[in-house]
C-alpha cells in the first residue's frame, strides 16, 4: 500500500501557480502564452491550457534538488510500489523502446532477449534500435476471434531452458481483451536463470488499486512494468510511465533506464503531459470509490450481452487456455458473430452511425473498455447493437481471415532491417525477408517483423484488414498494402 500522501499533485500544482503569474515570456514555446501572439490557439485551448504549457527545466517545477516533477515521481513510485518510476512522453511505445535498450546494456553487445511473439511493434521497434536477438514464445492463440493471448509458466521454462544465454524476458499481460498471464510464475523462473523479466502492462495501469482488478505485476516479481498511463489511467494521451521494481536487479536497472531515457526522451517534454500523469496517479490512488463504479458498470454490461439472444461475452470462455489466470473487469469482450456482421463493420457503424465507440474489432468481436469512474450506459450500447442484427443470421470468421502463421525468421531484425532492400508487389513479395514490421492496427502486434519469410497467409491477412472501412496496417507502404519492402 502506498505510505505517501497520494492526494498531493507537486508537479500539477507548481505548474499551475506558474502559470498563474504574470510573466513576461522571452523563450519558448513561440505562442509565449498570449493571445495576441496565437488567437486561434487561446480559442481553442482555452488561456489556461496555453499558460500551462511552458518549456522544461524552470526553477520550482523541474529543476533543481527535490523539485516538483522529482517529487511526482517519487509519489508514482510510491502508488505502484516501485523503486523507480519515469514520466514519458511518447507513451508506451516509448517504453517499449527503452525496456529493449536497457535489456540490451544488461546483457551486453549482441544478447538475445526471450520475449512473447504477440510483443507490440513499438518494441520491434526497440529490438531494431537496440540489436537485441529476439528467442520467440508462441502464445496461445484463439483462432476463431482472432486473438492472441498470453504464454504459460511452463512454455516460458522451456525457453529459457533452450536459450540459455537469454540475459532478460519480455511479456505482455494483460491483453488487449484483457487477459492477464501467470507473472509470478514466470517471473520466478526469469529470476532463477538470473534474468529480469519486462511486462508490458500497457492495458493495466490500474491494476493493484482495487481488491477486484488483478495485482500490480510490480507486486508480483516484475522487474520492470510498461505502463500506458492514459490508456485506463486516465492521463492525457501519449503519456505513459515506466516502472523499475523492487527485485534483485533494482539498482542496476534503475541505472541502465537513468542512462538510457535521455536516447528516447524529448528533450522539449510536454508539460500537460506531465502534469496529466501527476493526477491521473493521484486519482487512481485515491479513487477506491471510481474504480468499484466502473467495475460495477462494466459488470452490468456483460450481464446485458449475456442475455442478449445474439451476443455473448468473449472472456467467459477465457478457462479454455491454460494461460490465462485472470481477467480485467474494465476490459468488455463482445461476441457480435451474432448479429451477421463482423466485428470491423459493427465497429466502424457504430462509430459513425450511433456515435459509440469501442476500442478494438476481429472478425467476431468487438471489446468496449470502461475507464474508472465511468458508468457508461450500456442499454445505449446493447440497443444500437440490436439495430445492426441482419437477418442472414451468424457471421463466421473464415479460415482466410484468421490470424496467419507466423513466418519463419531468415534474418535478425536489425540485420534485415538495415540490410539492402528493394520494392515489390504483393505477388512478388510471397517467400521474401520483409525489412519491415508489418502490424494490423489496432492491435498493433506485428503479423511479419524484419528478417521473417512473408507467406501468402499473412499478405491475405493485411490485405483484408486494410481493405476494412477503418483498417489501417502500420509499416504499409501504401493504404491498399499492396506491395513491400523486402531483402534483397
Amino acid at each position: 500500500m502506498p505510505s505517501l500522501d497520494q492526494s498531493q499533485t507537486p508537479y500539477a500544482d507548481a505548474l499551475d501557480v506558474y502559470a498563474q503569474r504574470d510573466v513576461l515570456r522571452l523563450n519558448v514555446p513561440g505562442h509565449n502564452a498570449r493571445r495576441d501572439v496565437a488567437d486561434r490557439l487561446v480559442e481553442y485551448f482555452g488561456q489556461e491550457v496555453v499558460n500551462r504549457d511552458v518549456p522544461p527545466l524552470l526553477p520550482g517545477i523541474d529543476s533543481g534538488e527535490e523539485n516538483p516533477l522529482t517529487r511526482a515521481r517519487e509519489l508514482a513510485a510510491d502508488a505502484w510500489g516501485a523503486h523507480a518510476t519515469w514520466f514519458l512522453t511518447n507513451g508506451a511505445s516509448q517504453a517499449n523502446r527503452l525496456a529493449a535498450l536497457a535489456i540490451a546494456q544488461f546483457g551486453g553487445a549482441n544478447s538475445s532477449v526471450i520475449a512473447q511473439r504477440s510483443a507490440h511493434s513499438s518494441f520491434i521497434d526497440g529490438l531494431i534500435l537496440s540489436g537485441l536477438s529476439p528467442r520467440w514464445v508462441l502464445p496461445t492463440v484463439d483462432a476463431h476471434h482472432g486473438i492472441n493471448h498470453g504464454i504459460s509458466v511452463d512454455d516460458f521454462r522451456r525457453a529459457v531452458e533452450e536459450n540459455p544465454d537469454a540475459c532478460g524476458a519480455y511479456i505482455i499481460s494483460p491483453s488487449y481483451f484483457g487477459a492477464v498471464a501467470d507473472i509470478e510464475g514466470i517471473a520466478a523462473v526469469a529470476h532463477d536463470a538470473g534474468m529480469p523479466l519486462i511486462v508490458d502492462g500497457a492495458w493495466g495501469a490500474h491494476f493493484g488499486f482495487h481488491p477486484n482488478v488483478p495485482e500490480n505485476p510490480l507486486a508480483l516479481g516484475a522487474d520492470v512494468l510498461v505502463s500506458s498511463t492514459h490508456k485506463l489511467g486516465g492521463s492525457l494521451t501519449q503519456s505513459a510511465m515506466i516502472h523499475v521494481g523492487n527485485g534483485p536487479f533494482a539498482d542496476r536497472l534503475t541505472d541502465i533506464l537513468n542512462r538510457t531515457l535521455p536516447l528516447t526522451q524529448s528533450t522539449s517534454y510536454s508539460s500537460l503531459l506531465l502534469a496529466s500523469l501527476d493526477i491521473a496517479r493521484s486519482a487512481l490512488a485515491t479513487g477506491h470509490a471510481a474504480i468499484e463504479r466502473s467495475i460495477a458498470s462494466a459488470e452490468s454490461l456483460r450481464v446485458a450481452v449475456r442475455e442478449h439472444p445474439r451476443l455473448a461475452v468473449v472472456s467467459d470462455g477465457f478457462d479454455r487456455f491454460s494461460d490465462i489466470v485472470g481477467h480485467d473487469p474494465l476490459h468488455v469482450s463482445i461476441d457480435v458473430s451474432g448479429l451477421g456482421r463482423t466485428g470491423l463493420e459493427v465497429r466502424n457503424t457504430l462509430m459513425t452511425e450511433f456515435h459509440i465507440e469501442l476500442e478494438i474489432a476481429t472478425d467476431t468481436c468487438v471489446v468496449a473498455i470502461v475507464g474508472p469512474g465511468h458508468e457508461i450506459d450500456s442499454a445505449r450500447l446493447i440497443a444500437a447493437l440490436t439495430n445492426l442484427v441482419k437477418d442472414s443470421g451468424s457471421t463466421e470468421t473464415s479460415e482466410s481471415h484468421s490470424l496467419p502463421p507466423v513466418g519463419r525468421a531468415a534474418m535478425q531484425p536489425r540485420d534485415a532491417f538495415f540490410a539492402p532492400s528493394e520494392i515489390v508487389d504483393a505477388a512478388h513479395a510471397v517467400g521474401r525477408v520483409s525489412a519491415d514490421t508489418l502490424a494490423a492496427y489496432p492491435p498493433g502486434i506485428p503479423n511479419v517483423m524484419p528478417g521473417e519469410v512473408i507467406s501468402a497467409e499473412v499478405l491475405e491477412f493485411l490485405a483484408y484488414t486494410a481493405a476494412q472501412r477503418g483498417g489501417y496496417v502500420r509499416g504499409a507502404l501504401t493504404p491498399a498494402v499492396d506491395t513491400f519492402r523486402v531483402v534483397i
